[in-house]
Formats: structure tokens, C-alpha cells, sequence
């Protein structure tokens, strides 16, 4: 759908296509991130320390998520308001601050205060980095530029739970927060003195009733319904295997946690091949083509895992994670094309399509794998596991099929 004449934006004749404007949209985006897995080895630690029970220490990282997704509604909605750059300053300026007041806590209850501004602040650079990528690119070319952002970040979640580790065992947890805001000022600075405005939101867009207007449009376009749920969906397979897999390999077939790790290694390395062919070929092969190969992709692999299960169900992670590799990568192709297309479903409204899409990603996820967890310490078994990613996997096809593809 092309946007209204009337309603165009006006952004930078050249678009900053540099390596070092691509860094910097990787940096913004690895906030969130970051943030998010650098504490998680120093729970115990900040337990011991602020004499909390670990259930409790535990919402620092899932009341994290939460705000996350929320937050990417709000930000999102807010840069189609007022545009992307003063959005994204004032959420990187919230999460360096916030960062210190973490490590300054002295209570539970005020790092997990500490821990919820954080996630409002660093969830302006996941959803804001989306929406200047589209605000400067076209469809195509904006599913390119996600594969290669997508590809980067995937590194950092490999990286900083040990760098946080490191730094929890020789200088303490709260190093590990002044670490966070040393690092987001560093952003900070780089997107103040490099990063150019890319939306030039006419003043009509500022009126609420354009803001309703737009909500409406994006949820009654069939297109953009099927963009998201492709996306939500293909995400929540990455979230319902890390949700499952811990009880069914190490508790039912009775295997160590250092090889769980390994096993999942697969997911990380068959989504960033796939972001790499996202980023290669989308320009040339279309967004909805990608999105339609990664859905059959998932759908296969999911397939061949629930019949080895049913066949074998007393075998051991490979029947799991050999096919997961071929289910990653198909996500790879999913979501950085399903991101690109909702986003240009209304281009003036691509900071709140971002943010619809984000917020669905992560509830979606999250809910799939608390929900996930219960089922297989259930039924004890590695069937129930394989059945929902089968189905999750159904949806993410049925609705490319209806929702984007059919004519």
C-alpha cells in the first residue's frame, strides 16, 4: 500500500547507507540486549547481597521483558509523533541513567524500579532502529538492512553473559550496571553527534485522532495482520525451544547443562545464516517470497521434529536440535521480512507498525515459553514440546499463505 501524497515524509535525499551508519543502528539496537543478559550470571550474587530470595531477583530479568514490550507500543507512537531522533536520545538518555541508579541499589525493590526505567529507555533502540531503517529504505531494501542488524545483535547474547560473569566474580554486581551505562553513554553521544532525523512528521500526524486513525488502518489491512502474526509466531518458536528444551534434555533424558548449551548454539547459528540471506537476497527475491520460503522452512523442520519424536521417544537432543537448525534459519527469512513489510504497510505510521510488531514478538514468546514449561513437566516427555512448535509453526504458513500471499 503506498502511502498518501500528502502525507510523505521528508528525509535526507542520500540515505546514510555507510558502514558506520549501519554500526550505529547495530549499537542502538544491542541496548536492549545487552542489558538484558550481562546480569543474569550476578543473580545469585545480587541475592546474596541485597538479601532478597532469587524468585524475587528473578523479576529484574522477566519484569525486564515485560516493560520491553510494552514500552515498544509507547516509543513507537511517539516517533510518529514527534519523531525518531529526540524518541531515541531521550530512551538511550533513561537507560544510561537508570543503569547507575541499578547499580547504586541498595534494596530489591529499587533495582527492580532501576531495572523497569532501563527496559522503557533501551526499548527505544530495538523499535526506533526498525523505523529509521524504513523511514530511509524501501520495502526491500529495509528487510536487507534488518538481516544485517538482526545478524549483529544475535552476537550479543553469545558474548555478555560472560563478560558479565567475569566482571560479577572480580569487581561485583553493581560493576556490572556501570559497565551498562558507560556503554549506552557511548551510544548516546555517537547518535547525538551522527544520527539525523529521518521522520519529518507533518503537524497533523501529532493529533490523536490520527493516531486512532492509524491503529485502525494498520489492524484492518490483511497484510500487515499477516506480516506480524508470520512474525510473532516464527519468533515464539525461538522462545517455546529455550522454554522447553532445559526440563526435556537435562531433566527427562538426562543430559548436562554445558550440553544443553551446545545444543543451542544451533538455534543462534541457523537464525544469523538465515539473516545473512536475508540481508543478501531480499532486495532481489522480494520480501513476501522470503517470508513465504522461511514459513515452509519452519513448517518442514517442525514437521520432521514431531515425527522423529513420535517414532523415537526415548531418543536423545538430536532429533530436537537438528532439525531446530533448519527452523532457525527459516526464521532468519521470516522476521527481518515479516519487520520490513509490516513497517510499510502505512509508512507514516512505521514507529507504531514497529512497535505493534516488537510488542507482539515478545508477548507471544514469552507467554510460549512459560507455557511450554509447564506442559513438558507434565506429561514428561519430549512429544508435547515438538506438537507445539509443529503447531506455532502452522500458523506462521497458514497466515503467509491467507494473509500475505493470497491476492
Amino acid at each position: 500500500m503506498q502511502p498518501e501524497p500528502s502525507l510523505q515524509t521528508t528525509v535526507p535525499a542520500r540515505p546514510p547507507a555507510s558502514r558506520a551508519f549501519l554500526i550505529l543502528l547495530i549499537a542502538i539496537t544491542s541496548i536492549a540486549p545487552l542489558a538484558l543478559n550481562m546480569p543474569m550470571p550476578a543473580l545469585p550474587g545480587i541475592a546474596r547481597s541485597l538479601q532478597a530470595p532469587i524468585e524475587v531477583v528473578q523479576l529484574t530479568l522477566s519484569l525486564y521483558l515485560v516493560v520491553v514490550a510494552v514500552a515498544q507500543l509507547v516509543n513507537g507512537a511517539l516517533s510518529d509523533r514527534y519523531g525518531r531522533r529526540p524518541v531515541l536520545i531521550a530512551g538511550l538518555a533513561l537507560a544510561t541513567v537508570a543503569s547507575i541508579a541499578a547499580a547504586l541499589a541498595s534494596s530489591i525493590g529499587y533495582l527492580i524500579v532501576a531495572r523497569s526505567f532501563q527496559a522503557i529507555g533501551a526499548s527505544a533502540g530495538i523499535v526506533l532502529s526498525r523505523a529509521i531503517i524504513r523511514d530511509l529504505y524501501d520495502r526491500e531494501q529495509a528487510a536487507t538492512m534488518l538481516g544485517w542488524v538482526t545478524m549483529a545483535i544475535m552476537i550479543v547474547p553469545l558474548i555478555v553473559p560472560y563478560a558479565g560473569g567475569v566482571i560479577d566474580t572480580t569487581l561485583g554486581w553493581p560493576y556490572i550496571f556501570i559497565s551498562i551505562a558507560a556503554m549506552t553513554a557511548v551510544v548516546l553521544a555517537w547518535a547525538v553527534a551522527k544520527l539525523p532525523e529521518t521522520w519529518r512528521a507533518p503537524l497533523a500526524s501529532a493529533d490523536p485522532v490520527r493516531y486512532r486513525d492509524d491503529l485502525a488502518a494498520l489492524f484492518a489491512n490483511r497484510k500487515f495482520c499477516g506480516y506480524v502474526i508470520c512474525c510473532a509466531s516464527g519468533s515464539a518458536l525461538f522462545f517455546i525451544m529455550l522454554g522447553g528444551a532445559p526440563h526435556v534434555v537435562v531433566t527427562e533424558m538426562g543430559r548436562t547443562p554445558a550440553e544443553l548449551g551446545l545444543w543451542l548454539t544451533t538455534g543462534a547459528a541457523g537464525y544469523m545464516l538465515g539473516n545473512y540471506t536475508s540481508a543478501r537476497y531480499s532486495q532481489r527475491v522480494g520480501v513476501d517470497r522470503m517470508v513465504t520460503w522461511g514459513s515452509i522452512a519452519i513448517c518442514l523442520a517442525s514437521a520432521i521434529t514431531t515425527a522423529w519424536v513420535w517414532s523415537r521417544p526415548h531418543g536423545g537432543p538430536l532429533m530436537l536440535f537438528a532439525p531446530q537448525l533448519i527452523t532457525a534459519f527459516g526464521n532468519g527469512l521470516v522476521v527481518p521480512n515479516a519487520i520490513a513489510g509490516a513497517i510499510s504497510v502505512r509508512p507514516r505510521a512505521a514507529g507504531t507498525a514497529s512497535g505493534i510488531a516488537g510488542f507482539l514478538q515478545m508477548a507471544v514468546g514469552g507467554i510460549g515459553a512459560q507455557a511450554i514449561a509447564h506442559i513438558v513437566a507434565a506429561y514428561h516427555s519430549a512429544l508435547p514440546l515438538a506438537l507445539v512448535l509443529f503447531g506455532m509453526a502452522l500458523i506462521c504458513l497458514t497466515s503467509c499463505l491467507l494473509l500475505i500471499r493470497r491476492p
